[in-house]
């Protein structure tokens, strides 16, 4: 009956009002029972009683006064009692009933003061000193009240009426706030039982403020998987197409070996000239995955040392200096003071590597590739400026996805490369706690920006990213 959240809620509310009107019951049926209302009325009539004598100027010895408290004790229906100064009864109005001590030894107080006689009967009263020094109490028998008449007769039909009418309009408004809290939540059960499908839609934040919060990070979520899940089917097929082009060559040449149609030994030495460099590149492509798979996994080995940025982009001038001369592209590094960062060598060798080789790439002949390195606050910024042909502006926000490569048709086989490069920069970049981008127009170049934080020279260290 209460499996759901919505009719557990209601019937949580329920309990709560019903205990909080059970509470007020107790407690007013405590009050009535300890201070009912014969109790005040009986203490009125003491009162009035006694106010009506202390009057006049009251002489117990004088006989028109004592008419006096005769009159008002049968009118009012209390008892009335003088007391001399040392305690002796000088006249009582009831002289049939049990004798009463003065106030004092004896007296109870609770809500009304109350005077215990003789026989054990308590006597609600008031006292007040008289003009000669005597005193006078004014009494009144305790009325007897049992529990349940006081519960019926005062409390139970107003009570019950306005509990009836509570209860009610808490029901109804415990319903409405089961179905705010409880509704959002059923409907991101429901979304989230259809993950990750691709048509599940972003979820109307609505509810308390602690559900709507729950509700965007649920969307925030739904969209991370859905892109996962994009991302995955397109790193499957991107993989799929990578491998096809160099087995489809692979086989085709083993299979002219083995059926004789290479009989030459020119032909043979072209059939595994082909199946070698096919093999070469898929062996590449599977390091750059691993590669990539411990980079994102964050199990990469990097050693950081202290490193000089001038002399890291002065070896890689050098390094492709032949390559660049023989496409007819100048290469050229500006020298400037900059300070140490902390970072791996290697790691961030491979990083620039791969930026300056896609340079001369894309550089055509008479073009020219610079590589600036300056101080900007607490990083070091690094710049791969090329003169080639640019990227196109619909692929600059994708150019760092694996597999992605700018020219669609890949029809230039000479410049492709499996599509890895940048992305494994990137997280090579990340791993050092920088950060790269990319500008570039159309027939006026590319400049990649690497950023990377400044660190003071330490002793070498070897840690593993997680």
């Amino acid at each position: 009956m209460f499996s759901s959240l919505r009719s557990r809620l209601w019937a949580t509310y329920v309990a709560l009002v019903v205990t909080a009107l059970s509470v007020v019951a107790f407690v007013l049926l405590v009050y009535l029972w300890q201070n009912p209302l014969v109790y005040r009325e009986a203490y009125t009539r003491v009162q009035a009683a006694q106010k009506l004598i202390m009057a006049r100027s009251f002489n117990a010895l004088d006989e028109t006064d004592r008419n006096l408290l005769d009159w008002t004790a049968d009118n009012f229906e209390v008892r009335a009692l003088i007391y001399a100064p040392n305690g002796n009864l000088l006249r009582d109005t009831l002289p049939s009933a049990a004798s009463i001590r003065p106030p004092g030894e004896g007296t109870l107080r609770k809500k009304a003061p109350v005077l215990r006689d003789a026989d054990g009967n308590l006597w609600i009263y008031s006292s007040a000193a008289l003009p000669d020094g005597n005193m006078l109490v004014v009494a009144a028998p305790r009325p007897r009240v049992a529990g349940f008449s006081v519960f019926a007769d005062e409390l139970l039909p107003f009570f019950f009426a306005g509990g009836v009418i509570a209860l009610l309009l808490s029901l109804v408004l415990a319903f409405v706030i089961a179905r705010w809290v409880a509704d959002p939540l059923q409907k991101m059960l429901a979304a989230a039982r259809a993950l990750p499908s691709e048509e599940i839609q972003p979820i109307e934040p609505r509810g308390p403020r602690e559900v709507q919060e729950v509700m965007r990070a649920f969307n925030s979520m739904t969209r991370r998987v859905q892109a996962s899940q994009r991302s995955q089917r397109e790193f499957i097929a991107n993989v799929s197409h990578e491998l096809r082009t160099p087995l489809t060559s692979i086989q085709g040449f083993a299979q002219a070996i083995l059926d004789g149609a290479a009989s030459t030994p020119e032909a043979r030495y072209q059939a595994a000239q082909v199946i070698q460099t096919e093999a070469a590149r898929m062996h590449r492509m599977a390091l750059d995955l691993l590669d990539l798979a411990r980079l994102d996994a964050g199990t990469a080995n990097l050693t950081m040392s202290p490193l000089d940025v001038t002399a890291l982009l002065n070896g890689m001038t050098e390094k492709f200096a032949p390559l660049a001369e023989q496409a007819g592209v100048t290469i050229s590094a500006t020298d400037a003071s900059l300070p140490t960062i902390m970072g791996d060598g290697d790691r961030l060798a491979q990083v620039f590597t791969n930026l300056v080789e896609n340079a001369l790439k894309f550089t055509p002949a008479g073009g020219e590739i610079i590589l600036t390195a300056r101080a900007a606050g607490q990083d070091v910024e690094i710049d791969i400026a090329d003169t080639g042909e640019g990227i196109p502006a619909e692929a600059l926000k994708r150019i760092f996805e694996r597999f992605y490569q700018a020219d669609a048709s890949r029809s230039r086989q000479e410049r492709q490369g499996a599509g890895l490069g940048l992305a494994i920069a990137r997280e090579i970049v990340a791993a050092h706690s920088g950060k790269i981008s990319v500008r570039s127009q159309l027939g006026q170049g590319t400049v990649f920006t690497v950023s990377l934080p400044v660190s003071q020279p330490a002793a070498s260290i070897t840690q593993t990213q997680r």
